[in-house]
């Protein structure tokens, strides 16, 4: 049989434990031809007779020998030796692979589309005709994916096998399937799959991307799509209570937005938003199938966040799935409700159902056909877009609709998504819709699009590593461009502009190019060209920028300022009036209003809120229209309605310095206008007094000077302000303040000029010496220190000095808490060094430090248990160290890292009665009842704690730990009654061990009839008010009904 194998080109794999098993197979010409056929019937036409039988041979033996290692690799991970698996395994699997549904089940892996073997099914079939077991740790479905990428790795190494696989699979599956299922011609799962295809496969860029590449045509959803996390919100939706109270009140008057809710309710209701989990989105739709009262879910979100996408992914996983499988998988229907009620207005529908099969959908599907699957249940059916059912009352017909539809079909499962302003929960809420609302990406998430997104669109290494970077980078090292790409719509937007034109380093011209995409969008011509009240009007997307300054710089000046993000419709209607009079443009009021209208239909840079409200959709672009009006009229100085510097300094930076909410503004503007002009407003910052703002003029002042393009015309001014700011890292300094909250005011200011000092002028080469001399100067305040500390291994950890400078300071600073610190950012910065295990080694044993001996001791318990000088070292610090905090840190990692070592129980035995601190005896109490509970010695020192240790709080707890883990102990009842009347000589720590005592027995012995009596006792006589208030309550919650109790309670 090895000849035969030699023949076919099949290479035995060495060392393969199951071989006889592979060489037995299918013995005598028609037993081996009679296992391919129906190893591959699944995958081949009209079976195997047409095959070249060379080729499906030579892949059957490489495929069942690969299966045989995985299987065998899987035992050995279990600890089976080789001996062990073939004298007990190499029967039995030569069985199981000559098994009727094993065959056919390993053999779907060569199918064109197959995405996974279900390896449940494998486990189940060894589970009922195969002995022995598999061992517990045994993973089928492990076996089953690693035996899927072999057989993928086989496919790809056999043109002759991959050419039959092309030409003959699929065509034979979908013939069969259908005649099989029964399906009709006129309900065609496979052309509904084609339709969603066709309809939803490629990433549509059209409203994003204004040009034509060539990477459009390959960018799939499925590839780019990054799954959603979501958080459950059935009570509280935080986008609607954090929009102004005034807005709140007009969207309920509008009918846009539920009654208002008590404030007290509201805020039970965040509370308990707050502390639901986040969750994967996919967990959540999974839940509707594995529970029927989780079959109706809303997902919430915001403009871009990824509603409809998420649907479409959806629906294409079961467009993609082989029709073999789709057709006993539920059908999803996506059904988009803007033209569903745009189809039920215009009579080509009445119902949902009938949409399905007269309606503008994909595919039609024959509603008598659907409905057999809808009364079944094996149907998803998605509403996408509830909120772009404009017309409230529409909105509610098309919920009434879905209701209907719902109790119709009470099995199917129902998506709905909306936008969350304008979304009135209660109906839905009411039929047990559960309410779910999509969270910002993370930063994983969105490392996870740029990578995959340069994958797909970049073909050059270099220039796709180069793209990549700076725009991770760009995302890392601004707050506001983070924020933008937290939005999945936004995020895709910067990965477009990155790819052809350079990523601004300053945001002005990011936000710039960002906000030219999403006003493509704004197809502002062809709203009025519609119209036939006006002439022809020329709108390009300079004057929807304009319009969009004028708009923030109306709002800026608005009683809710920035932070309100807040215009009213008629306050709207009369800016954008007033700039289509200034271009000139016929019936300006008539215009304005129909790019309101268009505004509230669409969602571009501004948004309609409901309750003839609106905002900029995000934040950023508000800052940055705000900004970009003042640096116009700047440029108009001189002019009427121009902005001279003195004023750009007195009434915008003068009046707004002390305002967060608009620093943002400040540094735009700073950045936008030439740099002598940012100079002089430094200067006028630098000169404000801002001591009682916490220097804010001056941490503003360094932040313009970022912004400035050309750094090196401003020497004497950024000189002057760095001066400034290193002074600041001294502030108050040798003053004395026994205020915490003064303390803890300069410290912040001080940490705040050593990251500023660090991050703006890293590149100045005096920053790092300044920052290496402050961290090692004695009398400095710690806690900046460490921010020190921090700034110098951020902003220069590839320093070749760095490394060097942190062991020096680690074992040689004369400041202990320069050691500690120096020692922290080792461990955390540089594990893997081969130098970091000998410091902290010598740290743990010989540091006068107590908080470095303790951090080492912790980190070697934690990171290098491994070693074996660890186990050592922690047991002599837990024993002889002179600080309770590393003799603590040391127990904890014996504890948790070597349990069940003897020398750790002795440990153990010892702390627990002999160390001087309570901490560490609490420690080792613990430590020994999860390890050492049935070891003979510890119910002996639990009652010895219980006698004699000095801490109450230990001694009440052996005496719990008594009373639970030796309930059946015959001589427990008589201990816990001695230690209910233990001691009474006024020491609180006997009345303690009293108090845990008569709680235990009235919990634990309530049916003795020596258990009323003695609590009766310790109520009336005990000395401890404590104890005899303790054994009231117990009579009162377990003997209410005993005659005795209710007088005694009045006493």
């Amino acid at each position: 049989m090895v000849e035969h194998l030699a023949v076919l080109d099949v290479s035995l794999v060495k060392d393969l434990v199951f071989k006889t098993v592979l060489l037995g197979l299918g013995i005598g010409k028609g037993a081996l031809e009679l296992y391919i056929k129906d190893f591959f019937k699944n995958c081949i036409k009209e079976g195997v007779e047409s095959v070249t039988g060379g080729v499906l041979t030579k892949v059957l033996y490489e495929a069942l020998q690969q299966f045989l290692k995985i299987v065998e690799e899987e035992l050995e991970f279990c600890n089976l030796s080789g001996a062990e698996i073939r004298d007990g395994y190499e029967m039995p699997i030569g069985q199981f692979i000559q098994n009727q549904e094993v065959k056919p089940l390993l053999g779907q892996a060569f199918a064109k589309d197959c995405r996974a073997i279900d390896g449940k099914k494998l486990g189940a079939i060894w589970r009922q005709n195969y002995s022995p077991a598999m061992p517990t740790e045994f993973d089928w479905d492990g076996v089953a994916k690693e035996y899927l990428k072999a057989v993928k790795r086989i496919i790809k190494q056999s043109p002759e096998l991959k050419a039959i696989l092309e030409l003959e699979i699929q065509e034979s599956i979908e013939k069969n399937t259908q005649e099989i299922a029964g399906i009709s011609p006129d309900f065609n799962p496979k052309a509904y799959q084609t339709g969603l295809q066709k309809r939803y496969a490629n990433l549509n860029l059209d409203n994003l991307d204004t040009s034509v590449y060539d990477y459009r045509e390959k960018l799939k959803v499925w590839q780019v799509f990054v799954a959603q996390k979501v958080r459950e919100c059935q009570e509280f939706l935080p986008q609607v209570y954090e929009i102004p109270k005034e807005h709140q009140r007009r969207l309920r008057e509008n009918n846009e937005l539920e009654a208002e809710v008590d404030p007290t309710m509201q805020l039970r209701y965040k509370r308990a938003y707050y502390q639901q989990p986040v969750r994967p989105i996919l967990d959540v739709v999974n839940e509707i199938w594995e529970y029927d009262s989780y079959r109706y879910l809303v997902i919430l979100g915001d403009p871009g966040s990824g509603k409809s996408i998420f649907l479409q992914y959806l629906a294409l996983d079961w467009a993609r799935t082989p029709l073999d499988k789709a057709i006993e998988l539920p059908i999803p229907l996506l059904i988009e409700l803007r033209t569903y009620n745009r189809d039920r207005n215009s009579g080509e529908c009445k119902d949902l159902l009938e949409f399905f099969h007269k309606g503008n959908v994909i595919y039609r599907l024959n509603q008598h056909q659907l409905q057999e699957r809808l009364k079944a249940g094996k149907v998803l059916v998605m509403f996408d877009g509830l909120d772009e059912v404009f017309d409230p009352a529409q909105r509610e017909k098309v919920i009434t609709d879905i209701h209907r539809f719902t109790n119709e079909y009470p099995k199917v499962r129902v998506i709905v998504t909306s936008r969350i302003i304008g979304y009135k929960p209660q109906r839905l809420r009411d039929t047990k819709f559960r309410h779910f609302l999509l969270q910002d990406l993370d930063s994983e998430q969105i490392q996870d699009f740029i990578y995959r997104w340069h994958e797909l669109t970049f073909t050059d290494e270099a220039d796709k590593q180069r793209k990549r970077e700076r725009l991770q980078q760009a995302i890392d090292t601004s707050k506001a461009i983070e924020e933008l790409a937290e939005n999945p719509l936004l995020l895709t937007m910067m990965a477009i502009l990155n790819r052809n034109q350079e990523l601004p380093r300053d945001r002005p011209e990011l936000y710039n190019q960002a906000s030219q995409v999403l006003l493509h969008q704004w197809d502002v011509e062809r709203k009025l060209l519609e119209d036939p009240r006006i002439d022809a009007v020329t709108i390009d997307y300079k004057d929807k920028q304009a319009m969009l300054r004028q708009i923030a710089y109306f709002m800026q000046a608005a009683d809710q300022g920035l932070a309100g993000n807040l215009i009213r419709g008629d306050d709207l209607e009369r800016v954008l009036t007033g700039y289509l009079k200034s271009i000139e443009v016929s019936n300006p009021r008539t215009v304005a209003r129909l790019l309101i209208e268009q505004l509230r239909s669409r969602n571009f840079i501004l948004c309609f809120l409901g309750a003839d409200s609106y905002a900029f959709v995000h934040q950023t672009f508000l800052e940055y229209f705000c900004a970009w009006e003042f640096v116009k009229k700047f440029g108009k100085r001189g002019l009427e309605g121009g902005l001279t510097l003195e004023e750009l300094k007195t009434e915008v930076f003068g009046k707004h310095w002390r305002d967060e909410s608009w620093h943002e503004v400040l540094r735009l503007i700073a950045g936008m206008i030439d740099t002598s002009f940012t100079g002089e407003i430094i200067d006028y910052l630098m000169a404000l007094d801002g001591e009682e703002e916490k220097f804010i003029n001056l941490f503003l002042a360094a932040e313009c000077l970022r912004e400035a393009r050309e750094h090196s015309t401003l020497g004497a001014t950024a000189a002057q302000l760095l001066n400034n700011l290193k002074g600041l890292v001294k502030y108050k300094d040798g003053e004395e303040t026994t205020s915490r909250r003064k303390a803890n005011r300069i410290n912040v200011i001080r940490r705040q000029a050593v990251i500023v000092v660090s991050t703006i002028w890293k590149n100045d080469p005096n920053t790092l010496p300044w920052l290496k001399t402050y961290i090692k100067s004695a009398g400095n305040s710690g806690s900046v220190k460490s921010t020190a500390m921090q700034a110098l291994v951020k902003g220069w950890k590839d320093d070749p000095d760095t490394l060097p400078w942190l062991k020096e300071r680690a074992q040689l600073d004369e400041d202990s808490g320069v050691r500690y610190l120096a020692v922290k950012e080792l461990i955390e910065g540089w594990k893997a060094h081969p130098d970091i295990l000998s410091i902290l080694q010598i740290c743990a044993q010989s540091d006068d430090g107590i908080w470095v001996r303790q951090l080492a001791v912790q980190a070697l318990a934690e990171d290098w248990r491994d070693d074996p000088d660890t186990f050592l070292l922690l047991k002599q610090r837990a024993q002889s160290d002179e600080d309770e905090f590393v003799r603590h840190a040391a127990v904890k990692g014996l504890a948790l890292n070597w349990k069940n070592d003897q020398d750790t129980q002795s440990i153990l035995k010892t702390s627990a009665l002999s160390d001087k601190r309570r901490t560490v005896r609490h420690l080792a109490v613990k430590a020994l009842l999860e390890a050492w509970k049935d070891h003979p010695d510890t119910l002996s020192i639990l009652k010895t704690c219980v006698q004699s240790d000095e801490d109450l709080e230990i001694r009440q707890l052996a005496v719990v730990e008594i009373a639970h883990g030796w309930e059946d102990d015959p001589n427990t009842f008589p201990l816990l009654k001695q230690w209910a009347q233990f001691g009474e000589n006024g020491n609180v720590q006997d009345a303690a061990v009293r108090h845990a005592a008569v709680r235990e027995i009235a919990r634990g012995w309530k049916d003795e009839p020596d258990t009323l009596p003695l609590l009766k006792q310790r109520a009336q006589t005990d000395e401890n008010e404590l104890v005899r208030y303790a054994a009231m309550r117990e009579i009162a919650r377990g003997w209410k009904d005993d005659p005795d109790t209710l007088p005694l309670l009045k006493q």
